[in-house]
């Protein structure tokens, strides 16, 4: 019978460090016996070696790898297999995902599969790694197993061979989400890594641990980068938070926060990059000297405390799809696509970016806007999108016609607008929050101004009015239609919610 042993084994060797320098001293023929590191795995189990304490959550693998062992035994997938049974919907071929085994791995089969052992019950480290048997006997031959990072459907590894399908369709949605694309030019480039190149961002963030893909090519934002397998710090295993009152620890923030600001020593400065984060707390755009309001004043219920979780309120809207005939389930919703107010397909399947669609209630899904105490119904929610957006439209256009007049040549070198100039101007400015207005891309659903809407739609309101303005005093020029501007602006000031 194996000895019983402290959590683990570092802790073990301590304790017989001690002991053999205390007795040391007064007997030194004393002999320690080693005795065995874990118990021999089944002959059919693959090489998987399971927990070696389980109703402590220890694994093998954690008598070793105490940090990351000490931030497992808290996550969801310590106990994954409780919550199948606790699930009354559980059936013998979800048990899979719930043990150790080939799935999320290149094994093919091992573990609870082939042996029924309980050992091998939850969702252990190898899983991800693979079987530690080889490593254990022998930890200085060969490779270590190392995690792959890398998420697709059909790959026979990663966290898509359990986190798909009807019921738990992450992946499946993810790989319709901009998130699973690379972009190449961006990724290539050393000051673009942090957000555009995944292995970037996990070393941006702090991670150190080695995998697959580490210096290989460029991954994605898959889910290791949003998500830690070692740590249940934040909710949902979140490397930052989403449910935060500070903009600037928001999970998505550490991207989606980038230049938020005019910038005229950079030759992309006149437009802003990723200013999401920045619009949502009134804190991005170009104030004109003398508007009479300042960044970080107006914030709409979007951005306050009435919507604890932010981004993520909107952005990752989860339900589940019914047979509207029959009842039946059809497809539960992760959100993970990250497209708010989503376009649904005739079942009520949302569809992926670059899909598009009306407005209405009954061509997207608003439920989203109503869980976050922002709105009292889907319908409220469509309505003031409506109405805002057009308004908004009027007067991002109202901008662009008296741009051109300025600036005929538009960005070409020479005139008011010109980036190869470090001068900053007054048609530059507003052109920045023109392009605020209009921030988008192409596999978004691009260039209209849904997006500023919805993140602060009084900023917005505010920040093209007074670049309207700013325009005729500085240039003398006459818009489309004559209008009390600094009325016009005062009455966005006084509806600000409060």
């Amino acid at each position: 019978m194996k000895d019983s042993r402290k959590h683990t084994s570092l802790a073990w060797a301590g304790l017989v460090l001690l002991a053999g320098i205390f007795v040391g001293c007064t007997d030194e023929e004393t002999v320690f016996v080693e005795r065995p590191f874990f118990d021999d795995p089944p002959a059919n189990a693959g090489g998987f070696l399971g927990w070696d304490q389980p109703t402590e959550k220890l694994t093998v693998c954690g008598n070793c790898h105490v940090g990351q062992q000490s931030g497992y035994e808290l996550t969801n997938h310590a106990d994954a297999w409780n919550t199948l049974q606790n699930n009354p919907n559980a059936q013998e071929f979800c048990e899979n995902c719930h043990t150790v085994g080939g799935y999320g791995n290149q094994t093919d089969e091992g573990g609870w599969a082939t042996t029924a052992d309980e050992r091998y019950l939850d969702v252990q480290c190898e899983n991800c790694h693979g079987p530690g048997e080889a490593h254990v006997r022998n930890p200085d031959a060969g490779a270590k197993p190392q995690a792959e990072a890398a998420v697709g459907l059909d790959t026979g590894t990663g966290c898509g061979e359990c986190h798909e399908g009807t019921h738990h369709g992450f992946v499946d949605e993810w790989l319709d989400s901009p998130h699973s694309q690379v972009v190449g030019f961006a990724a290539a480039r050393a000051a673009c890594e942090r957000c555009h190149k995944g292995q970037g961002t996990l070393t941006a963030w702090g991670e150190n641990a080695d995998y697959v893909e580490k210096d290989g090519d460029a991954l994605a934002v898959v889910c290791v980068v949003c998500h830690d397998p070692h740590d249940r710090t934040n909710e949902h295993q979140l490397r930052f938070p989403v449910r935060t009152n500070v903009i600037e620890n928001h999970l998505c923030a550490q991207c989606h926060d980038r230049r938020t600001v005019p910038d005229p020593g950079s030759s992309h400065g006149l437009h802003p990059h990723a200013p999401e984060a920045a619009l949502l707390v009134g804190e991005a755009g170009w104030f004109p000297p003398g508007a009479g309001f300042d960044p970080g004043q107006i914030i709409a219920t979007h951005g306050s405390e009435g919507n604890p979780e932010l981004c993520a309120t909107c952005h990752l809207p989860s339900f589940e799809v019914t047979d509207p005939g029959t009842g039946d389930h059809i497809f539960s919703v992760t959100g993970h696509l990250f497209r708010p107010i989503p376009c649904v397909d005739a079942l009520g399947v949302p569809e992926g970016f670059g899909v598009d669609c009306g407005l209405t209630t009954a061509e997207r899904y608003y439920t989203g806007c109503t869980g976050g105490g922002c709105h009292f119904n889907e319908q409220a929610a469509a309505s003031a999108i409506t109405s805002k957006s057009n308004t908004i439209q009027f007067l991002a256009d109202e901008v662009h016609h008296l741009l051109d007049i300025v600036d005929p040549n538009g960005e070409d070198p020479g005139g008011e607008i010109d980036a190869t100039n470090p001068s900053f101007t007054v048609a530059e400015g507003a052109l920045f929050n023109h392009s605020l207005a209009e921030h988008g891309d192409e596999d978004f659903g691009t260039f209209t101004v849904l997006g500023s809407t919805a993140h602060n739609p009084f900023l917005m309101e505010a920040l093209l009015i007074a670049s309207i303005q700013a325009l005729q005093d500085e240039y003398g020029v006459s818009g489309r239609i004559e209008r009390d501007w600094d009325l016009e602006l005062q009455k966005v000031l006084n509806s600000v919610p409060r």
